[in-house]
């Protein structure tokens, strides 16, 4: 179960969702931007209080608090992503309140054994491909990159780019940057230190956008008997 699962006159807020083969996990569901249903990955702000600066067990089971700042967790990602095909939103919001997005049709993450590597799909959305294009000069690529953090060193650079920034998808450390402590970076979106924020969303339909958010390409049929979305202690599933 995942955000999609909650019924669509039901509030933006927390709840806890059961992906398959998972322990419940509490998240927060966007049921205000377009299409409903999405749920939250992560949201950075860039006057955070977060250190994004984390080990690898922090980053797998996830830290921050879902209300604000935080990192849902990828362990939880690469469970979500396994249930069926995801797309993915970026967004990030520059000082002057300006809002821009990056989608991917496929949002994959693999698993642990693996490194977590990152899969994505075509790119669409505004401006350009900063995460499956390979730009040398802005820091390589993030797509099929491993999951790097302070203590586990998987990029593709001489350091650690995790040590630097936060843990993320790296190749040569700076491209994208969302997982940083006022250092929020997308190439052409807000540059020179202009980013005020950034979130991840998955979507629930391919045909259907929000701003960093994950959601099912396909909607799935009811749900397993151990599977949940519940808020405030009642159930919101359709």
């Amino acid at each position: 179960a995942d955000c999609s699962h909650l019924r669509k006159n039901s509030p933006s807020g927390v709840y806890v969702i059961q992906p398959a083969r998972s322990p419940p996990r509490v998240v927060w569901c966007d049921m205000d931007t377009e299409g409903k249903g999405w749920t939250v990955v992560q949201r950075n702000s860039h006057d955070t209080e977060l250190t994004w600066k984390q080990s690898w067990t922090t980053y797998k089971y996830g830290f921050g608090n879902v209300q604000g700042d935080h990192w849902m967790g990828t362990e939880y990602l690469h469970l979500l992503t396994q249930q069926g095909t995801y797309k993915v939103r970026f967004i990030v919001r520059n000082k002057a309140n300006v809002t821009h997005f990056a989608e991917y049709d496929i949002f994959r993450v693999e698993s642990e054994a693996s490194g977590y590597p990152l899969r994505l799909g075509r790119h669409s959305g505004e401006g350009d491909d900063y995460l499956t294009l390979y730009h040398p000069k802005k820091g390589g690529i993030h797509d099929n990159m491993k999951f790097s953090t302070t203590d586990k060193d998987q990029d593709q650079y001489s350091g650690n780019c995790a040590s630097s920034y936060g843990g993320w998808w790296y190749d040569r450390c700076q491209n994208v940057l969302l997982n940083a402590k006022n250092r929020i970076l997308w190439p052409g979106f807000c540059d020179n230190g202009d980013c005020a924020s950034s979130l991840i969303l998955f979507p629930s339909l391919c045909n259907q956008c929000i701003p960093a958010l994950l959601r099912p390409c396909s909607l799935p049929g009811p749900p397993a008997p151990h599977s949940s979305a519940t808020h405030g202690g009642r159930s919101q599933l359709q």
